[in-house]
């Protein structure tokens, strides 16, 4: 498995995420915010399992390679490797959380690059831990989401000697801007889309700060000012941060460069202010400001501030344009000899719900539908444990990244899921169950909180079930995925892991593929359509749904198959919210197929109007739609 972590870049508001911890003995101390970004450079490794040990290599930026070294997978080892500090103890710290609350063996964890500068600002350390966190949740499925993998990498990280901060984990979200409030222990975060791309460029300033020195300084301030300095550093990283942070979210969210570059240099004269003189001899920095104040990079910037801790470590500038961007790279290089990294907010939105319909009544599994909906029936899945099916799809929408999870439900079922997802068992029933399974009820709230329902009124076909989670996506792409069918896939990423990849690569609607004999097609809607890359992704030129081996064979044969095998819908898509608009349209002039409202046409007219691409996802669905399948559903799911 191949995995990637990019640095983190606070854009504003450093120092917020400590300095609001604080709130925990002064609540007067105002919450900390700060506005993260990702990187386009970090640390690239390839993992797999391990029986009894860590395994690490690593290469350096000069191409010097460092290893293998070997930890055992024992915790007082990881523990005694982690406290020593270095490279390592992140990778030995994190696999000792991990390890204290998972049950897992080892990893074998090559970092074959890393084009990150490190100890300037862009929380290398931290980048290490989120890809060690990262890596133990794929390999062994843990089911972690993203905050929870920040949250295994920062408690990994302070069991080493480094006293990093809570935004440093943040870069586990990856390029996306994100704003983190900091409230005592609590830390909250919020994703961002930029409009239009956002062009900034780091600067290694090529000198030398002590971060230790300015964090104990400063903390120095809290939690109670005694004087007029201390109480200056609170206003600063109290109210003050407050709205610079969120008038440079809006500016973002408008991509506005200009303003987030004027707000950047504002932040950087309240610094000055009000930090320098409580830790002089690091925050007079002499090296960023002759950089922030270099007149030849005037015409190219809009504004630009100190990065992580501050004083003479990484400068961050934002550029007019792309092609500013290259000169301010160009003249700084020559000119002052530091070297620069671009960096560049991509526009583009993130798929942030996914929506599962239970609404339907499954007659072919009656009478056992009249107990329980059919979504709810048990599956045992690979940790053994007994799930109802809606849960394992849940949970590999959660891990896939998705931060909401609508299902669409009858009135009358809805007290059943809401139960299920939203209600703690009985204390009798709780105390009565092992360790595991009272942590997995945490867990299952857990998730509930990100579970919301949609009703769907009378039953009227799958394209009006779909239409009823209109208001609760509103507008923005989501991922369909079937009640009624489970997912497992062949490689590293999840099967709707693969089509959230996909959509953000190519920014247009994506349905999941799967090979199908001529036999079943009479089952499944068909595609057809022109290879991107052989094999793999389809320009999709034509839906039918449920289509006659005749039809299939005249119109739906697909370049490059065997005659008598075509591509049908896997059960998993990602769509644009305009569908929702042909929905409507159908639903409002009573345009109905079969006498319901279908979702295929719809689908068919999002591919006509902004074209649409169909991935042959690697994986295995399995259906629960029928007795026979079910009963074949329990006997596979669990072994493949």
């Amino acid at each position: 498995m191949e995995i990637f972590v990019p640095g983190r870049v606070c854009l504003l508001g450093e120092h917020s995420d400590w300095a609001g911890g604080y709130r925990r003995i002064n609540a007067d101390i105002e919450k900390g915010y700060a506005l993260i970004s990702g990187t386009n450079q970090g640390i690239y490794a390839r993992v797999e399992q391990h029986p009894t040990a860590l395994v690490l290599t690593s290469i350096t930026a000069d191409g010097v390679r460092h290893g293998p070294y070997e930890i055992p997978m024992e915790l007082n080892a990881l523990l005694r490797e982690a406290q020593e500090g270095g490279f390592w103890s992140y990778v030995a710290g994190v696999a000792y959380q991990i390890m204290t609350h998972y049950h897992v063996r080892g990893l074998v964890m090559d970092n074959y690059k890393t084009d990150l500068p490190v100890k300037k600002g862009l929380s290398s350390s931290a980048a290490i831990c989120v890809l060690t966190a990262r890596a133990f949740n794929r390999i062994y499925d843990l089911k972690m989401t993203i905050r929870g993998e920040m949250e295994a990498a920062y408690q990994g990280e302070i069991t080493t000697p480094s006293r990093c901060g809570r935004m440093d984990q943040g870069c586990a979200y990856g390029s996306r801007p994100v704003l983190m409030p900091f409230d005592g222990d609590h830390l909250d975060t919020t994703e961002f889309q930029v409009g239009e791309d956002l062009h900034l460029v780091l600067v290694d300033l090529q000198s030398r700060k002590d971060t230790m020195k300015i964090l104990r300084q400063l903390n120095r301030c809290y939690p109670f000012a005694d004087n007029e300095v201390e109480k200056g550093v609170q206003d600063l990283l109290g109210p003050i941060n407050k709205r610079v942070v969120h008038q440079s979210v809006d500016a973002v969210q408008a991509s506005d460069a200009e303003r987030l570059g004027s707000l950047m240099v504002e932040a950087q004269t309240f610094f000055d202010r009000y930090a320098a003189p409580a830790c002089p001899d690091e925050l007079t920095a002499p090296v960023l400001h002759r950089v922030l104040n270099y007149d030849p990079l005037r015409p190219h910037i809009w504004g630009g501030k100190g990065i992580g801790s501050q004083g003479d470590g990484t400068a961050q500038f934002v550029a007019r344009s792309a092609a500013d961007q290259q000169a301010v790279t160009e003249i700084i290089e020559r000119d002052l000899k530091m070297p620069c990294l671009k960096m560049t907010l991509r526009s583009g939105p993130k798929v942030r719900k996914a929506v599962i319909p239970a609404a339907g009544f499954g007659t072919r599994l009656f009478p056992a539908t009249k107990a329980t909906k059919k979504e709810l029936f048990p599956i045992v899945d690979r940790d053994g444990i007994a799930k109802p099916a809606v849960l394992l799809i849940v949970e590999e929408a959660l891990q896939a990244g998705v931060e909401e999870v609508i299902i669409i439900v009858q009135e009358h079922d809805l007290a059943d899921f809401q139960s299920f997802f939203n209600v703690q068992i009985s204390i009798e029933n709780y105390n009565k169950l092992s360790s595991q399974f009272q942590e997995y009820s945490h867990r299952l709230l857990e998730m509930g909180r990100r579970v919301s329902f949609a009703i769907q009124p009378t039953q009227e076909g799958f394209g009006h079930a779909i239409y009823c989670a209109r208001e609760a996506v509103g507008d923005e792409p989501f991922l369909l995925m079937l009640g009624d069918h489970l997912y497992r896939s062949h490689v590293e990423k999840s099967c709707a892991q693969q089509l959230l990849d996909t959509y953000h690569q190519h920014g247009v609607s994506v349905l999941g593929l799967r090979r199908t004999p001529e036999e079943k097609i009479a089952n499944f809607g068909t595609v057809t359509g022109v290879w991107m890359e052989d094999g793999q992704l389809l320009s999709v030129t034509e839906f039918a749904e449920k289509p006659t081996v005749d039809y299939a064979r005249h119109n739906l044969t697909v370049p490059g198959f065997s005659p008598g095998e075509y591509l049908t819908v896997f059960g998993q898509y990602v769509i644009t919210p305009q569908l929702f608009e042909y929905l409507d349209e159908h639903i409002t002039n009573n345009v109905r197929e079969r006498g319901e409202f279908q979702l295929t046409s719809a689908l068919d007219r999002r591919r006509q109007e902004d074209g649409f691409v169909g991935l042959v996802i690697e994986g295995q669905r399995y259906d629960i739609g029928l007795p026979e399948y079910y009963l074949e559903t329990l006997q596979l799911f669990r072994e493949e």
